[in-house]
Order: C-alpha cells, then structure tokens, then sequence
C-alpha cells in the first residue's frame, strides 16, 4: 500500500470513529468512553465553560483518560462550544521552540500546491511570501493561477499588467520582463490574467509543454532567493509545469478529511514528476492551515498528519482567522494589513521554520 492510500484509509478511521462517538451520545444520557478513548465534555450551566472564552483557552477538564490508544499519555480536550476566532489574541503554534529544518542553499524554488481548493494554497503562497520578504530575502511569487487571486491579494491589477504568466509559458517571453513589484519591499510578482484559463488547452499539442515555465525560472536563476509558484486547484498541465519547474513542494492542508483524501492523489502525482520530469523534487513541508481550535476533529486530523508524515510537517499551525480573509481585499498581505494579528504572528513564525535562518545572499 502506498503513503498515499495508507494516508486516506486512516482518515477514514478517523472519521468512523468520530461518527461511533456521536451514536454513543445520542445513545446513552452520559457520555462514556468510545472505543478510541474520547469523549465530549459539555459544561453545566454557570460553571466555567459558560463564561467568555479567555486568551490562552484553557482545557475543559475531561472525567476519563483521553490517551489515545498506543500513545501512553493523556491529551487534554478541547472544548466544544463555539467561539469567535478573533477573540484569540495569540497564534496557534504546536511547539514555541526554534525552527529545526536544515538550512538550505539559495535560491530556492517552491510550488505552492494541492489538487484540492480552498485549502489556503494562494493565501500561503503570498503571506509566506510577505513574511520571508520582511525578513529580508528577495521573493517572487509566479501566479499559475488563472483565479488571479495571488495577483490582485498582493495589490496587482491584471488588467493594468503588459506582461503576465501566459506571456512566459506561451509565447516564451523572458521571466523579468513580467517581474512586477510590490507595496512589500524584497517582494514581486508574476500576475497571472484570464488568458491563462486557455493555456491548459493550448499546451496541448505544444513541444515539450511540461518545461516551460522551468526553461523560464531557469533562465532568471539567481535574481530572487525564494520563487514560491502558486499552483491551481488542479492537476492539469499548469501545476505539471509548477512542479517540473521546483525543487521543492509545499503542501497546504485543511484539517478536514477531503484535504486528506486529495493529499493522497497529489503525493502519487508528484511521484510520477520526480519519475519523468524532475528527479530533483521532493516535499519539503505540509502546513496545516485554517486549524478550528473548537474541533476534536482538527485535532486529530493534525496528529494524524504528524505521525504519517513526521517532520516534514510544519511546526507552525496557520489559525483560522477573520483578518486573513480580509487582507484580500485590500490588496495587501497580513502582515500588512494587521502586523498584530494571529495570521501575520503564524506566517512569521512559518516564514522562519522555512527559511531554516539560511543566511541571505550579498552582491
């Protein structure tokens, strides 16, 4: 069985047991442990759990031992009742201890990618972007995208733009000539316009239609340290160029069970890059983006990445958040648009466990 199917089967179980769970409580007027040891503690009214939720979340405590089965500890529960994202002041971070990757030579290029949408892939790539910009490294971010949506987030206008990405992929024009820059000093990018909805079309029948934009990213070597490529949400011959022209992936996964199922698809897919294209890829991170402190399910999700893939996976944890929905639309990065915010204080601390303190490059 591959990593990718054996991934999806444990989500599955993931979710069996969820659903054991809620037949247990509906079942029976007390709740009492399931079979994998978890049970949701409901507060009585005018105890603790009825008041605002504090800055720091405490744990409910949980009448039974929460130890997962082969785990040896107790894991405390996380409380079931709703509460605003935003009144959360501190980000969402699994461990507060300095970035342990391996520092890495420069430059770097970077896909941005997973099949599936709405999974944080363009709000990744340009705040992640932002945030390595602020630390003082030279980024460009390639908008694959034919959404756009990584152009205008980082205040381009496509219909103000002389050269995008389809000019590049297309008509072979050279990278710099569609190089636009930013309100974020060390940050740029390459627009993407609504002629790339055609490209899939047009690569076709086009000679070696899988290296174009690595022909492009190759012949720019050396002017940027970090090229994030903002893949679709697709796996069609445009994010085929975004991985044949990386050296790295990294992946942006929702805690939720179809981000699982398509992470699977899209390791077998990278698989088949390194196979034919580009022997050179590999995934260098998976981060768990829109995390929902509220769910037992978002919890699980993330120890169960954790244990499949290890230490390929993220320290930090992107919150879901109000603000990083917002920056958008005012054209700017988080980090930008509220440099306090739970979502600029994650992707900071994102940006340095990427980096790995690679130090930045002179002349």
């Amino acid at each position: 069985m591959s990593d990718g199917e054996d991934l999806v089967s444990r989500a599955r179980s993931i979710f069996a047991r969820l659903r054991d769970d809620a037949d247990d409580e509906v079942d029976e007027p007390s709740p009492e442990p399931s079979t994998n040891g978890l049970a949701i503690v409901e507060p009585a009214p005018g105890e603790p759990g009825d008041e605002e939720p504090t800055a720091d979340l405490q744990p409910v405590e949980a009448p039974v031992d929460l130890a997962l089965p082969g785990s040896g500890e107790a894991e405390p529960a996380l409380p079931d009742r709703l509460v605003e994202p935003d009144e959360i002041p501190e980000p969402i971070v699994v461990e507060a201890v300095p970035a342990t990757r391996p520092a890495r030579d420069l430059p770097r290029v970077i896909a941005v990618a997973n099949q599936k949408g709405g999974v944080g892939k363009t709000t990744t790539a340009v705040n992640l972007g932002a945030a390595l910009a602020e630390l003082g490294y030279r980024v460009l971010v390639v908008d694959l995208d034919p959404q756009g949506n990584a152009t205008t987030g980082l205040g381009i206008n496509p219909r103000n733009v002389e050269s995008s990405i389809y000019d590049v992929i297309m008509n072979g024009g050279p990278l710099e000539d569609a190089v636009e820059p930013t309100a974020v000093r060390n940050l740029f990018v390459v627009p993407a316009t609504i002629d790339l909805a055609g490209a899939e079309i047009e690569l076709v029948p086009a000679f070696s239609r899988e290296l174009k934009l690595r022909r492009a990213i190759d012949e720019a070597d050396g002017d940027f340290d970090f090229t994030l490529i903002d893949c679709p949400p697709s796996l069609g011959l445009l994010t085929v160029n975004g991985l044949a022209a990386a050296s790295e992936v990294l992946v942006p996964i929702q805690c939720e069970y179809y981000a699982l199922e398509g992470l699977g698809q899209l390791l077998k897919n990278v698989s088949l890059v390194q196979t034919n294209l580009n022997p050179r890829l590999e995934v260098s991170a998976i981060v768990l983006t829109m995390y929902d402190a509220r769910t037992r399910l978002a919890e699980q999700v993330a120890r169960e990445v954790r244990e499949h893939f290890g230490e390929i996976v993220c320290r930090s944890i992107v919150p879901r958040t109000v603000r990083l929905s917002e920056a958008p639309s005012f054209g700017q990065p988080v980090i930008v648009f509220d440099s306090s915010s739970r979502g600029a204080l994650a992707y900071r601390e994102l940006a340095k466990e990427v980096s790995g303190g690679t130090p930045q490059r002179t002349g």
